[in-house]
Parts: structure tokens; C-alpha cells; sequence
């Protein structure tokens, strides 16, 4: 109804239309009822996050020691795989063929169809990380360079093989932690 306020209850993406005329219903305010569908709903739906991300290597001690090389320090809790804190999220350096099976995939051996990422706050930071990341033994995949999107980017190739784009976009907000904000 125009100029009536609904609160609705933080029940997720995930409330289907009855749970929106129940709400409206019962004034606005969550029923005892709506806790069950709150929780339920919380559950239900992919958030949009990343929590982890896992990199397969045939030599997971090599990746360890490139990535240390870079500052990023793990742990490995079973001498097996390798986990780095990356900001809010976490990156795990794993055997390859292990990644693979628990993921349940075949291995190909080629590349799995993804690029990472690391923004940084201009074009000269875009060249430090690339010589940091050469210096710890990756090869460049392209040199940093103007882009065709109006920022500056280079890749490098870590040594199992994993791109990484190092890029800055200045339509984006880069925060001191790292985090990066969509216009």
C-alpha cells in the first residue's frame, strides 16, 4: 500500500511469496514462526563471497616456498596442504591430483579456465608486484601495460601454472586492507 512501511523479517533471498504475505499479514513483525523460516532460508542460498580458493600444484613445498618469497605466510596443519590467509579469504596450495579427485574432476593437466586476481593503487605498484612476483621465480605472462577498460595490468604465472592478473582499475575503490568496491 502506498506510503505504508513493511519491515520484513531477515529471512534471506530465499522467502518465497507466502512468507512475504505472512509477513505483511502479521504487521510487518516476524512471527514465531519466521524464526524456523529465517534460519531455514539463511541456509538455503549462495552468498555472494568467496571463502576459499584452492591451487593445485604437482610440487606443493615449490609453491610454499614461491609464495613465502611474496610475503604470504601459511600454515599446514598435516604437512599436506598449505593454507594462506589472503585478506577475507583463504588460498590453499594442495597436491594437484588430490585437488582434483576431491573435486571430483579429471585433471587435464591444462588450464582450468581461471585467472586470479590482485588490484593494487596504480600502475607502479602493478610493476612492483610484477617484479616481486619474477624475482620469487614466476614468469610473466604479459608485461604491465595500459588496458582497452582505462586501467594498467600484467600477469604473471605461478610456478604450478596459475595466472595471476596484477591490475589497476581506477573506476574501482581500492581500501587500505585491499577490498574492492564496484562503481
Amino acid at each position: 500500500a502506498r506510503g505504508m512501511t513493511v519491515r520484513l523479517p531477515e529471512v534471506g533471498r530465499c522467502a518465497g511469496v507466502e512468507d512475504l504475505i505472512e509477513c505483511l499479514r502479521d504487521g510487518g513483525e516476524p512471527s514465531d514462526r519466521k524464526a524456523g523460516v529465517r534460519r531455514r532460508c539463511q541456509d538455503c542460498g549462495v552468498q555472494p563471497r568467496i571463502s576459499l580458493v584452492t591451487l593445485g600444484y604437482r610440487d606443493v613445498d615449490t609453491a610454499r616456498r614461491f609464495y613465502e618469497a611474496l610475503g604470504w605466510t601459511g600454515v599446514s596443519p598435516d604437512g599436506e596442504v598449505v593454507f594462506v590467509q589472503a585478506g577475507p579469504i583463504v588460498v590453499a596450495l594442495w597436491d594437484r591430483s588430490k585437488a582434483a579427485a576431491d573435486s571430483t574432476v579429471v585433471d587435464l593437466g591444462g588450464w582450468g579456465g581461471v585467472t586470479l586476481a590482485h588490484n593494487v593503487g596504480s600502475p607502479d605498484e602493478v610493476e612492483t608486484v610484477l617484479a616481486e612476483a619474477r624475482a620469487a621465480g614466476a614468469s610473466i605472462g604479459r608485461r604491465g601495460a595500459p588496458t582497452a577498460w582505462g586501467g594498467y595490468s600484467g600477469i604473471f604465472i605461478d610456478p604450478g601454472g596459475h595466472p595471476w592478473e596484477i591490475a589497476y582499475n581506477p573506476a574501482w575503490k581500492l581500501d587500505a586492507d585491499g577490498t574492492i568496491s564496484l562503481p
